[in-house]
């Protein structure tokens, strides 16, 4: 099952690495991670996406919280939660597809962010279904690159008084 950690750490040098060397230790792949400036000034929140049962998400916190960088760790998979991802994509154009391409983004409300003579980058917000939905029905123009910033969630805000929070204080 994925699971999603959120995770509010210490804004220092080197705490990404470490918790990507812990996950790395204990055989935990990392699906996505995110990491950017949290309410608190001082602080950044991640957001991990990885794969367990829930035996292996109660380790992947408690292996965290040992971290001295880690102050909070969450796991919101089971919660309602608000998941988006941003995807920059780059399409092979020209003048006789340009229409075609634009009727298949409508319905996915992008922005087109850059256009070329032979090439088309539109940026996506949404969740992961969406994109790999938008560059599923790019793929036969022929996608040149993709950048994908990975999940971030937040767990809604009715959800927020039913929240497990695990804290190292």
């Amino acid at each position: 099952m994925e699971r999603t950690l959120s995770t509010l750490v210490n804004d220092r040098p080197g705490v990404l690495a470490r918790i990507a060397g812990l996950f790395a230790r204990r055989g935990y792949n990392i699906a996505s991670i995110t990491v950017g400036a949290a309410e608190l000034p001082g602080y950044s929140r991640m957001t991990i996406v990885s794969e367990g049962d829930d035996a292996t998400a109660s380790q992947m916190v408690s292996q965290l919280l040992k971290l001295i960088d880690v102050i909070e760790v969450q796991d919101i998979s089971l919660g309602k939660v608000v998941r988006r991802e941003l995807a920059l994509i780059k399409v092979k154009t020209d003048a006789s597809n340009r229409l075609e391409i634009s009727h298949l983004l409508e319905p996915f409300r992008v922005s087109i962010v850059d256009v070329g003579h032979s090439a088309l980058t539109v940026e996506i917000t949404g969740d992961c279904d969406k994109i790999d939905a938008l560059i599923h029905l790019l793929a036969p123009f022929g996608i040149l690159e993709i950048a994908r910033t990975g999940v971030t969630a937040l767990l809604r805000a009715a959800s927020q008084e039913d929240r497990v929070v695990a804290t190292s204080l």
